[in-house]
């Protein structure tokens, strides 16, 4: 039977969960001071079904990819390596942190998530996460999905959404 829809499947798990500090710059040289929260993430995932499996992809496979990609940054420091306003510096064991060439943290490095991000809004780790998941999906040759939508939660009621389209 030929279907001409399109299909939506989502994991929400209270396993697709990670324990991060961050601070986020703001416009106005405004800098908030080093803080946690406990994110929790969303996924879903839109495509046509796999004819043989009748399906859009495995919700197994999915939970184990996002398990994993959460915790990567599970219990780190998230900190943004394509800031104009923050400088991450590497050095031996440690990282070395300064926001508008001022140092303001010094972190051991295997406490510390290094994110190819500007800053560590909860809208770039929600893009940042897609983009992780498709490199996955990319990896495993995945076909027939057409896009990822990605939500970060960063405190009950605040959380951003970002749609990929692949």
């Amino acid at each position: 039977m030929p279907q001409s829809g399109q299909f939506r499947v989502s994991v929400t798990k209270d396993d697709l969960v990670f324990s991060s500090a961050h601070f986020i710059t703001y416009a106005g040289h405004r800098c908030e001071g080093l803080h946690g929260h406990n994110y929790r993430v969303r996924v879903a995932v839109d495509g046509a079904l796999d004819p043989t499996d009748r399906l859009v992809f495995d919700f197994l496979e999915l939970k184990r990819i996002m398990r994993r990609l959460c915790r990567d940054i599970d219990h780190l420091v998230l900190l943004p390596t394509e800031s104009s306003r923050i400088g991450v510096a590497e050095e031996g064991e440690t990282v070395r942190v300064a926001v508008d060439g001022r140092p303001r943290y010094v972190f051991p490095r295997r406490d510390c998530a290094l994110l190819p991000v500007p800053n560590t809004t909860v809208e770039m780790l929600a893009e940042l996460l897609a983009g992780r998941l498709r490199a996955e999906f990319d990896g495993l040759g995945v076909h027939g999905l057409t896009a990822i939508e990605m939500e970060v939660e960063e405190n009950f009621g605040q959380s951003a959404t970002y749609r990929m389209e692949l």
